[in-house]
Protein backbone atom coordinates (compact mmCIF):
# COMPACT_ATOMS: atom_id res chain seq x y z
CA UNK A 1 0.00 0.00 0.00
CA UNK A 2 2.61 2.69 0.74
CA UNK A 3 4.88 1.54 -3.02
CA UNK A 4 1.34 2.36 -4.43
CA UNK A 5 0.90 5.94 -2.53
CA UNK A 6 4.75 6.59 -3.39
CA UNK A 7 3.75 5.88 -7.15
CA UNK A 8 0.61 8.33 -6.78
CA UNK A 9 2.63 11.03 -5.37
CA UNK A 10 5.22 10.46 -8.23
CA UNK A 11 2.48 10.30 -11.02
CA UNK A 12 0.95 13.40 -9.84
CA UNK A 13 4.31 15.40 -9.84
CA UNK A 14 4.73 14.41 -12.89
CA UNK A 15 0.97 14.95 -14.53
CA UNK A 16 1.07 18.23 -13.12
CA UNK A 17 4.25 19.18 -14.86
CA UNK A 18 3.94 17.76 -18.30
CA UNK A 19 2.94 20.61 -21.00
CA UNK A 20 3.51 23.58 -18.54
CA UNK A 21 6.87 24.97 -19.11
CA UNK A 22 6.30 27.46 -16.08
CA UNK A 23 5.16 24.65 -13.98
CA UNK A 24 8.55 22.78 -14.43
CA UNK A 25 10.45 26.29 -14.22
CA UNK A 26 8.67 26.42 -10.62
CA UNK A 27 9.74 22.95 -10.66
CA UNK A 28 12.73 23.45 -10.59
CA UNK A 29 13.68 26.41 -8.77
CA UNK A 30 11.48 24.14 -6.05
CA UNK A 31 14.73 21.47 -5.94
CA UNK A 32 16.93 24.03 -6.02
CA UNK A 33 15.68 25.27 -2.73
CA UNK A 34 15.37 22.09 -1.41
CA UNK A 35 18.79 21.35 -2.20
CA UNK A 36 20.25 24.66 -0.66
CA UNK A 37 18.36 23.85 2.77
CA UNK A 38 19.08 20.17 2.56
CA UNK A 39 23.22 21.27 2.07
CA UNK A 40 22.57 24.37 4.38
CA UNK A 41 20.75 22.98 7.22
CA UNK A 42 23.55 20.05 6.93
CA UNK A 43 26.31 22.14 7.40
CA UNK A 44 24.62 24.57 10.00
CA UNK A 45 23.47 21.99 12.43
CA UNK A 46 27.15 19.74 12.33
CA UNK A 47 28.84 23.31 13.24
CA UNK A 48 27.22 23.13 16.93
CA UNK A 49 29.75 20.53 17.29
CA UNK A 50 32.07 23.17 17.60
CA UNK A 51 30.10 24.96 20.34
CA UNK A 52 29.72 24.64 23.77
CA UNK A 53 27.70 21.91 24.68
CA UNK A 54 25.19 23.60 26.86
CA UNK A 55 24.69 26.24 23.66
CA UNK A 56 24.30 23.60 21.34
CA UNK A 57 21.94 21.85 22.82
CA UNK A 58 19.26 24.79 23.62
CA UNK A 59 19.95 25.72 19.53
CA UNK A 60 18.93 22.09 19.10
CA UNK A 61 15.64 22.02 21.24
CA UNK A 62 14.56 25.08 19.74
CA UNK A 63 15.30 24.46 16.10
CA UNK A 64 13.59 20.78 16.16
CA UNK A 65 10.29 22.49 17.60
CA UNK A 66 10.65 25.55 14.76
CA UNK A 67 10.99 22.47 12.77
CA UNK A 68 8.14 20.73 14.01
CA UNK A 69 5.94 23.72 13.53
CA UNK A 70 7.15 24.20 10.22
CA UNK A 71 5.93 21.03 9.13
CA UNK A 72 2.68 21.53 10.94
CA UNK A 73 1.79 24.85 9.08
CA UNK A 74 3.17 24.46 6.08
CA UNK A 75 1.06 21.93 4.68
CA UNK A 76 -1.94 23.81 5.83
CA UNK A 77 -1.09 26.47 3.23
CA UNK A 78 -1.11 24.62 0.23
CA UNK A 79 -4.42 22.55 1.09
CA UNK A 80 -6.38 22.48 -1.62
CA UNK A 81 -3.25 22.69 -4.11
CA UNK A 82 -1.65 19.22 -3.35
CA UNK A 83 -3.83 16.79 -3.95
CA UNK A 84 -2.48 14.04 -1.44
CA UNK A 85 -3.09 16.41 1.43
CA UNK A 86 -7.01 15.89 1.13
CA UNK A 87 -8.21 13.35 2.72
CA UNK A 88 -11.87 13.24 0.92
CA UNK A 89 -10.30 13.13 -2.53
CA UNK A 90 -9.35 9.49 -1.57
CA UNK A 91 -12.99 8.28 0.52
CA UNK A 92 -13.96 6.56 -2.37
CA UNK A 93 -11.37 4.23 -2.90
CA UNK A 94 -11.98 0.68 -1.11
CA UNK A 95 -8.96 1.44 1.58
CA UNK A 96 -9.40 0.64 5.31
CA UNK A 97 -8.71 4.43 7.57
CA UNK A 98 -5.11 1.86 8.74
CA UNK A 99 -4.59 1.43 5.07
CA UNK A 100 -4.75 4.94 3.96
CA UNK A 101 -3.10 6.46 6.84
CA UNK A 102 -0.17 4.23 5.90
CA UNK A 103 -0.03 5.24 2.34
CA UNK A 104 -0.33 9.12 3.06
CA UNK A 105 2.23 8.53 5.48
CA UNK A 106 4.48 7.22 2.42
CA UNK A 107 3.20 9.70 0.65
CA UNK A 108 4.14 12.48 2.58
CA UNK A 109 7.39 11.10 2.62
CA UNK A 110 8.28 11.40 -0.69
CA UNK A 111 9.41 14.27 -2.45
CA UNK A 112 12.39 16.71 -2.14
CA UNK A 113 11.38 18.48 1.20
CA UNK A 114 11.08 15.37 3.55
CA UNK A 115 14.62 14.57 2.05
CA UNK A 116 15.68 18.02 3.21
CA UNK A 117 14.96 17.51 6.40
CA UNK A 118 16.53 14.24 7.08
CA UNK A 119 20.11 16.02 5.85
CA UNK A 120 18.78 18.88 8.66
CA UNK A 121 18.55 15.85 11.43
CA UNK A 122 21.46 14.13 10.06
CA UNK A 123 23.20 17.22 10.62
CA UNK A 124 22.07 17.51 13.73
CA UNK A 125 23.15 13.85 14.89
CA UNK A 126 26.68 14.96 13.56
CA UNK A 127 26.40 17.96 16.34
CA UNK A 128 24.84 17.27 18.94
CA UNK A 129 26.28 13.88 19.89
CA UNK A 130 29.35 13.71 22.01
CA UNK A 131 30.08 9.93 21.99
CA UNK A 132 29.41 6.85 20.62
CA UNK A 133 26.23 6.10 22.21
CA UNK A 134 25.07 9.57 21.45
CA UNK A 135 25.41 9.03 17.83
CA UNK A 136 23.59 5.38 17.64
CA UNK A 137 20.92 7.33 19.81
CA UNK A 138 21.13 9.73 17.80
CA UNK A 139 20.27 7.93 14.57
CA UNK A 140 17.10 6.70 16.44
CA UNK A 141 15.89 10.12 17.66
CA UNK A 142 16.22 11.49 14.32
CA UNK A 143 13.82 8.89 12.66
CA UNK A 144 11.53 9.27 14.86
CA UNK A 145 11.80 13.12 15.04
CA UNK A 146 11.46 13.03 11.39
CA UNK A 147 8.22 10.10 11.87
CA UNK A 148 7.22 13.08 14.27
CA UNK A 149 6.78 15.94 12.10
CA UNK A 150 5.42 14.03 9.63
CA UNK A 151 2.47 12.47 11.56
CA UNK A 152 1.53 15.52 13.22
CA UNK A 153 1.34 17.22 9.87
CA UNK A 154 -0.95 14.71 8.64
CA UNK A 155 -3.23 14.84 11.54
CA UNK A 156 -3.32 18.31 11.75
CA UNK A 157 -4.21 18.52 8.26
CA UNK A 158 -6.40 15.59 8.37
CA UNK A 159 -8.41 16.98 11.66
CA UNK A 160 -8.86 20.56 9.77
CA UNK A 161 -10.19 19.22 6.53
CA UNK A 162 -13.39 19.70 6.24
CA UNK A 163 -13.14 23.38 7.82
CA UNK A 164 -10.64 24.52 5.24
CA UNK A 165 -13.19 23.25 3.22
CA UNK A 166 -15.34 26.15 3.86
CA UNK A 167 -15.10 30.09 4.15
CA UNK A 168 -14.74 30.48 7.57
CA UNK A 169 -11.99 27.77 8.14
CA UNK A 170 -10.18 29.28 5.08
CA UNK A 171 -10.65 33.00 6.90
CA UNK A 172 -9.60 31.33 10.40
CA UNK A 173 -6.65 30.19 8.98
CA UNK A 174 -5.39 33.17 7.09
CA UNK A 175 -5.71 34.51 10.62
CA UNK A 176 -3.83 32.32 11.82
CA UNK A 177 -1.20 32.49 9.45
CA UNK A 178 -0.78 36.28 9.44
CA UNK A 179 -0.61 36.06 13.38
CA UNK A 180 1.68 33.04 13.15
CA UNK A 181 4.44 34.85 10.84
CA UNK A 182 3.89 38.20 12.78
CA UNK A 183 4.75 36.25 16.19
CA UNK A 184 7.84 35.07 14.47
CA UNK A 185 8.91 38.74 15.16
CA UNK A 186 8.70 38.73 18.51
CA UNK A 187 11.81 37.52 19.64
CA UNK A 188 13.44 40.27 17.50
CA UNK A 189 11.40 42.45 19.07
CA UNK A 190 12.22 41.83 22.75
CA UNK A 191 15.75 41.67 21.55
CA UNK A 192 15.78 45.27 20.11
CA UNK A 193 13.92 46.86 23.29
CA UNK A 194 15.99 45.26 25.94
CA UNK A 195 13.43 42.66 27.34
CA UNK A 196 15.53 39.72 26.64
CA UNK A 197 18.77 40.19 27.98
CA UNK A 198 21.98 39.06 25.81
CA UNK A 199 20.93 36.79 23.11
CA UNK A 200 22.51 33.67 24.95
CA UNK A 201 20.19 33.90 28.07
CA UNK A 202 17.02 34.77 26.06
CA UNK A 203 17.83 31.37 24.13
CA UNK A 204 18.23 29.37 27.28
CA UNK A 205 14.76 30.71 28.14
CA UNK A 206 13.25 29.45 24.94
CA UNK A 207 14.72 26.45 25.37
CA UNK A 208 13.26 26.24 28.82
CA UNK A 209 9.99 26.66 27.57
CA UNK A 210 10.15 23.74 24.60
CA UNK A 211 12.02 21.96 26.72
CA UNK A 212 9.55 18.93 27.35
CA UNK A 213 7.80 18.95 24.22
CA UNK A 214 8.69 15.58 21.64
CA UNK A 215 11.09 17.59 19.29
CA UNK A 216 13.07 18.94 22.53
CA UNK A 217 13.49 15.68 23.50
CA UNK A 218 14.26 14.36 20.66
CA UNK A 219 16.98 16.68 20.66
CA UNK A 220 18.00 16.67 24.37
CA UNK A 221 18.34 12.20 23.49
CA UNK A 222 20.96 13.03 20.90
CA UNK A 223 23.28 15.33 23.19
CA UNK A 224 22.57 12.52 25.97
CA UNK A 225 23.54 9.80 24.66
CA UNK A 226 22.74 7.49 28.15
CA UNK A 227 19.80 6.16 29.66
CA UNK A 228 17.83 9.19 30.20
CA UNK A 229 18.39 9.96 26.34
CA UNK A 230 17.00 6.41 25.92
CA UNK A 231 14.21 7.26 28.16
CA UNK A 232 13.83 10.33 25.77
CA UNK A 233 14.03 8.50 22.62
CA UNK A 234 11.18 5.82 23.94
CA UNK A 235 8.95 8.87 25.33
CA UNK A 236 9.06 10.62 21.81
CA UNK A 237 7.91 6.80 20.25
CA UNK A 238 5.14 6.79 22.57
CA UNK A 239 4.27 10.33 20.97
CA UNK A 240 4.62 9.51 17.98
CA UNK A 241 2.18 6.60 18.41
CA UNK A 242 -0.15 8.55 20.52
CA UNK A 243 -0.13 10.96 17.49
CA UNK A 244 -0.75 8.07 15.28
CA UNK A 245 -4.07 7.05 16.75
CA UNK A 246 -5.56 10.34 16.60
CA UNK A 247 -4.63 10.79 13.05
CA UNK A 248 -6.09 7.42 12.09
CA UNK A 249 -8.74 8.70 14.29
CA UNK A 250 -9.48 11.76 12.83
CA UNK A 251 -9.05 9.98 9.24
CA UNK A 252 -11.55 7.60 9.58
CA UNK A 253 -13.92 10.38 10.77
CA UNK A 254 -13.44 12.22 8.11
CA UNK A 255 -14.29 9.09 5.72
CA UNK A 256 -17.79 9.17 6.86
CA UNK A 257 -18.75 12.68 7.09
CA UNK A 258 -20.33 14.96 4.39
CA UNK A 259 -18.72 17.64 3.08
CA UNK A 260 -20.53 20.65 4.40
CA UNK A 261 -18.61 22.92 1.89
CA UNK A 262 -20.85 22.08 -1.32
CA UNK A 263 -24.28 22.46 1.03
CA UNK A 264 -25.80 26.14 0.06
CA UNK A 265 -25.97 28.92 2.10
CA UNK A 266 -28.12 31.73 2.41
CA UNK A 267 -27.98 34.94 0.79
CA UNK A 268 -28.40 37.82 2.75
CA UNK A 269 -29.37 41.43 1.85
CA UNK A 270 -26.77 44.26 3.73
CA UNK A 271 -28.64 46.80 6.35
CA UNK A 272 -25.67 49.32 4.27
CA UNK A 273 -27.40 49.19 0.76
CA UNK A 274 -29.60 51.42 1.17
CA UNK A 275 -26.76 54.08 1.92
CA UNK A 276 -24.67 53.44 -1.36
CA UNK A 277 -25.09 55.65 -4.27
CA UNK A 278 -27.68 54.53 -6.21
CA UNK A 279 -27.07 53.36 -10.60
CA UNK A 280 -24.05 51.10 -12.15
CA UNK A 281 -21.50 53.14 -9.01
CA UNK A 282 -23.24 52.21 -5.87
CA UNK A 283 -23.94 48.48 -7.67
CA UNK A 284 -20.24 48.07 -7.83
CA UNK A 285 -19.49 49.21 -4.27
CA UNK A 286 -21.71 46.78 -3.14
CA UNK A 287 -20.33 43.84 -4.87
CA UNK A 288 -16.79 44.96 -3.86
CA UNK A 289 -17.86 45.74 -0.27
CA UNK A 290 -19.46 41.88 -0.02
CA UNK A 291 -16.18 40.80 -1.29
CA UNK A 292 -13.71 42.52 1.06
CA UNK A 293 -16.27 40.52 3.73
CA UNK A 294 -16.51 37.09 2.26
CA UNK A 295 -13.55 36.20 -0.28
CA UNK A 296 -10.47 34.97 1.79
CA UNK A 297 -7.97 35.63 -1.25
CA UNK A 298 -8.82 39.50 -0.74
CA UNK A 299 -8.96 39.81 2.68
CA UNK A 300 -5.29 37.63 3.75
CA UNK A 301 -3.94 41.19 2.08
CA UNK A 302 -5.57 43.69 4.11
CA UNK A 303 -4.98 41.44 7.58
CA UNK A 304 -1.17 41.09 6.65
CA UNK A 305 -1.03 44.90 5.89
CA UNK A 306 -2.70 45.80 9.48
CA UNK A 307 -0.49 43.04 11.12
CA UNK A 308 2.64 44.48 9.74
CA UNK A 309 2.49 47.73 10.15
CA UNK A 310 1.53 46.84 13.59
CA UNK A 311 4.67 45.40 14.15
CA UNK A 312 6.72 48.28 12.41
CA UNK A 313 5.42 50.52 15.03
CA UNK A 314 7.75 48.74 17.50
CA UNK A 315 10.66 47.57 15.13
CA UNK A 316 11.19 51.15 13.96
CA UNK A 317 11.51 52.83 17.44
CA UNK A 318 14.52 50.04 18.61
CA UNK A 319 18.12 50.25 18.56
CA UNK A 320 19.89 52.99 18.70
CA UNK A 321 18.99 54.19 15.11
CA UNK A 322 14.96 53.89 15.80
CA UNK A 323 12.95 56.55 14.46
CA UNK A 324 11.78 59.33 16.54
CA UNK A 325 8.97 62.36 16.86
CA UNK A 326 6.22 62.36 13.82
CA UNK A 327 7.78 60.04 11.57
CA UNK A 328 7.34 57.48 13.83
CA UNK A 329 3.64 58.32 13.86
CA UNK A 330 3.94 58.76 9.85
CA UNK A 331 6.10 55.79 8.89
CA UNK A 332 3.64 52.83 9.98
CA UNK A 333 0.33 54.20 8.84
CA UNK A 334 2.27 55.12 5.37
CA UNK A 335 3.39 51.75 5.06
CA UNK A 336 -0.01 49.88 5.98
CA UNK A 337 -1.73 52.15 3.34
CA UNK A 338 0.99 50.91 0.90
CA UNK A 339 0.13 47.72 1.25
CA UNK A 340 -3.55 47.87 1.22
CA UNK A 341 -3.16 49.85 -1.73
CA UNK A 342 -1.25 47.47 -3.67
CA UNK A 343 -4.24 44.94 -3.77
CA UNK A 344 -5.82 46.99 -6.41
CA UNK A 345 -2.68 46.44 -8.48
CA UNK A 346 -4.69 43.63 -10.59
CA UNK A 347 -8.41 44.84 -9.65
CA UNK A 348 -9.73 42.47 -12.01
CA UNK A 349 -8.33 39.04 -11.07
CA UNK A 350 -10.55 38.55 -8.66
CA UNK A 351 -14.02 38.89 -10.83
CA UNK A 352 -12.22 36.23 -12.74
CA UNK A 353 -14.60 34.46 -15.82
CA UNK A 354 -17.73 36.70 -14.08
CA UNK A 355 -15.97 39.98 -15.53
CA UNK A 356 -17.65 38.75 -19.13
CA UNK A 357 -21.23 40.29 -17.46
CA UNK A 358 -19.29 43.47 -16.90
CA UNK A 359 -17.73 44.05 -20.10
CA UNK A 360 -21.22 42.84 -22.10
CA UNK A 361 -22.80 45.83 -20.82
CA UNK A 362 -19.74 48.66 -21.09
CA UNK A 363 -20.48 50.72 -24.07
CA UNK A 364 -17.59 53.11 -23.56
CA UNK A 365 -14.67 53.74 -21.54
CA UNK A 366 -16.88 56.06 -18.77
CA UNK A 367 -18.45 53.19 -17.97
CA UNK A 368 -15.24 50.96 -17.28
CA UNK A 369 -14.18 54.21 -15.30
CA UNK A 370 -17.72 54.26 -13.52
CA UNK A 371 -16.46 50.98 -12.38
CA UNK A 372 -12.66 51.79 -11.16
CA UNK A 373 -14.61 54.66 -9.21
CA UNK A 374 -17.31 52.03 -7.52
CA UNK A 375 -14.16 49.48 -6.63
CA UNK A 376 -11.75 52.76 -5.03
CA UNK A 377 -14.71 53.78 -2.91
CA UNK A 378 -15.17 50.51 -1.20
CA UNK A 379 -11.60 50.45 -0.55
CA UNK A 380 -11.92 53.61 0.40
CA UNK A 381 -15.07 53.03 2.88
CA UNK A 382 -12.89 50.36 4.87
CA UNK A 383 -9.17 51.53 4.89
CA UNK A 384 -9.77 55.13 5.96
CA UNK A 385 -10.77 53.94 8.99
CA UNK A 386 -8.58 51.55 9.21
CA UNK A 387 -5.72 54.29 8.60
CA UNK A 388 -7.56 56.38 11.08
CA UNK A 389 -7.33 53.63 14.26
CA UNK A 390 -3.34 52.91 12.66
CA UNK A 391 -2.19 56.45 12.99
CA UNK A 392 -4.15 57.33 16.56
CA UNK A 393 -2.09 54.02 17.93
CA UNK A 394 1.40 55.09 16.44
CA UNK A 395 1.06 58.41 17.16
CA UNK A 396 0.13 57.30 21.15
CA UNK A 397 3.02 55.28 20.59
CA UNK A 398 5.39 58.15 19.39
CA UNK A 399 4.34 60.33 22.62
CA UNK A 400 2.31 63.06 20.62
CA UNK A 401 -1.50 62.52 19.70
CA UNK A 402 -1.42 65.57 17.44
CA UNK A 403 0.67 63.70 15.28
CA UNK A 404 -2.26 61.32 14.10
CA UNK A 405 -3.72 64.13 11.98
CA UNK A 406 -0.34 64.34 9.60
CA UNK A 407 -0.28 60.72 9.22
CA UNK A 408 -3.92 59.58 8.88
CA UNK A 409 -3.63 62.61 5.74
CA UNK A 410 -0.26 61.28 4.28
CA UNK A 411 -1.44 58.26 4.18
CA UNK A 412 -4.72 58.41 2.81
CA UNK A 413 -3.12 60.52 -0.24
CA UNK A 414 -0.95 57.65 -0.44
CA UNK A 415 -3.22 55.37 -0.27
CA UNK A 416 -5.52 57.12 -3.20
CA UNK A 417 -2.08 57.22 -5.42
CA UNK A 418 -1.92 53.34 -4.76
CA UNK A 419 -5.30 53.32 -5.97
CA UNK A 420 -4.47 55.40 -9.48
CA UNK A 421 -1.52 53.18 -10.39
CA UNK A 422 -3.31 50.09 -9.25
CA UNK A 423 -6.14 51.14 -11.76
CA UNK A 424 -3.17 51.34 -14.64
CA UNK A 425 -1.60 48.10 -13.91
CA UNK A 426 -4.61 46.34 -13.50
CA UNK A 427 -5.69 47.16 -17.51
CA UNK A 428 -1.61 46.77 -18.60
CA UNK A 429 -0.73 43.42 -16.38
CA UNK A 430 -4.23 41.66 -15.53
CA UNK A 431 -3.80 37.95 -14.64
CA UNK A 432 -6.14 35.36 -12.55
CA UNK A 433 -6.25 34.73 -9.13
CA UNK A 434 -6.73 30.99 -8.65
CA UNK A 435 -10.20 29.52 -7.74
CA UNK A 436 -8.85 27.23 -5.00
CA UNK A 437 -10.10 26.31 -1.88
CA UNK A 438 -6.50 27.84 -0.64
CA UNK A 439 -6.01 31.59 -0.16
CA UNK A 440 -2.09 31.73 -0.37
CA UNK A 441 -2.19 31.17 -4.24
CA UNK A 442 -1.79 34.69 -6.30
CA UNK A 443 -2.05 33.57 -9.63
CA UNK A 444 -2.80 31.01 -12.12
CA UNK A 445 -0.13 28.31 -13.44
CA UNK A 446 2.10 30.51 -16.01
CA UNK A 447 1.42 34.02 -14.41
CA UNK A 448 3.98 34.13 -11.74
CA UNK A 449 5.73 36.79 -13.73
CA UNK A 450 3.47 39.06 -14.72
CA UNK A 451 1.66 38.95 -11.34
CA UNK A 452 5.08 40.08 -9.95
CA UNK A 453 5.96 42.68 -12.90
CA UNK A 454 2.35 43.91 -12.10
CA UNK A 455 3.36 44.03 -7.89
CA UNK A 456 6.73 45.36 -8.61
CA UNK A 457 5.38 48.18 -11.24
CA UNK A 458 2.64 49.02 -8.82
CA UNK A 459 5.04 49.74 -5.24
CA UNK A 460 7.28 51.46 -7.72
CA UNK A 461 5.08 53.66 -9.19
CA UNK A 462 3.24 54.65 -6.14
CA UNK A 463 6.86 54.74 -4.53
CA UNK A 464 7.98 57.53 -7.12
CA UNK A 465 4.68 59.56 -7.20
CA UNK A 466 3.75 59.33 -3.59
CA UNK A 467 7.19 60.57 -2.99
CA UNK A 468 6.73 64.22 -2.97
CA UNK A 469 4.09 64.01 -0.45
CA UNK A 470 5.29 61.94 2.21
CA UNK A 471 9.21 62.65 2.20
CA UNK A 472 8.45 65.99 3.58
CA UNK A 473 6.06 65.14 6.11
CA UNK A 474 8.55 62.24 6.86
CA UNK A 475 10.96 64.82 7.79
CA UNK A 476 9.09 66.83 9.50
CA UNK A 477 7.41 69.49 7.41
CA UNK A 478 3.32 68.23 8.86
CA UNK A 479 2.00 71.05 7.26
CA UNK A 480 2.56 69.53 3.45
CA UNK A 481 0.07 66.50 4.69
CA UNK A 482 -2.47 68.89 4.24
CA UNK A 483 -2.02 68.53 0.25
CA UNK A 484 -1.80 64.96 1.32
CA UNK A 485 -5.76 64.05 -0.02
CA UNK A 486 -6.11 66.77 -2.62
CA UNK A 487 -3.15 65.72 -4.67
CA UNK A 488 -3.96 61.66 -3.74
CA UNK A 489 -7.39 62.32 -5.42
CA UNK A 490 -5.80 64.30 -8.31
CA UNK A 491 -3.41 61.03 -9.17
CA UNK A 492 -6.21 58.44 -8.73
CA UNK A 493 -8.93 60.13 -11.24
CA UNK A 494 -5.92 60.61 -13.71
CA UNK A 495 -5.30 56.77 -13.32
CA UNK A 496 -8.10 55.75 -13.47
CA UNK A 497 -9.12 57.79 -16.86
CA UNK A 498 -6.11 56.08 -18.38
CA UNK A 499 -7.12 53.09 -17.17
CA UNK A 500 -10.28 53.39 -18.60
CA UNK A 501 -8.91 54.72 -22.19
CA UNK A 502 -6.28 51.61 -21.89
CA UNK A 503 -9.12 49.02 -20.61
CA UNK A 504 -11.89 49.97 -22.84
CA UNK A 505 -9.55 49.29 -26.10
CA UNK A 506 -8.05 45.60 -24.74
CA UNK A 507 -11.51 44.48 -22.88
CA UNK A 508 -11.21 41.21 -24.76
CA UNK A 509 -7.78 40.52 -23.33
CA UNK A 510 -8.28 41.75 -20.21
CA UNK A 511 -11.12 38.90 -19.97
CA UNK A 512 -8.99 36.33 -21.10
CA UNK A 513 -6.11 37.43 -19.19
CA UNK A 514 -8.19 36.98 -16.21
CA UNK A 515 -10.21 34.12 -16.66
CA UNK A 516 -7.16 31.28 -17.44
CA UNK A 517 -7.74 27.84 -16.00
CA UNK A 518 -5.98 27.46 -12.47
Amino acid sequence: MAWLFVRLKLRLIAGNLRGDTMRQVGFVFTLIAAVSVALGGLLLMSLLRLAPADLALDAGMVLFTVLTLIWVIGPLLVFGVDETLDPARLTLFPLTARQMAVGMFAASATGPWPLATLFFLVGAVVGLSRSVTGLLIGLVAAVLQAAFCLVASRAVTTALSRLLRTRRGRDLLAVGVVFVILLTQVPNLLLNQGFGGVPREFLSSLASVVRWGPPAMAAHAIADGGLYGLAEVAAVAAAVLVLTWAWIAALRKAMVTADSSTQLGSVRRSRFDGLLPAGPLGAVVAKELKYLRREPRGRMGWMAAIGFAGILMFSLSSGPGGLSGSALAVAPACIGALMIGLQAANAFGIDGRALWMNAIVYSSARDLRTDFAGRHLAVGLVAVPLLAVLSVAAALFAGHLPWALPALLSSTGLLLVALGVGAVTSVILPYTYPERINAFTSAAPGQGGVAFAGSFGAMLGTTVLALPLVLPVFLGLSWIAVLGIPYGLAVCYGGRRLAATIGYARLPDLLGAVSRPA
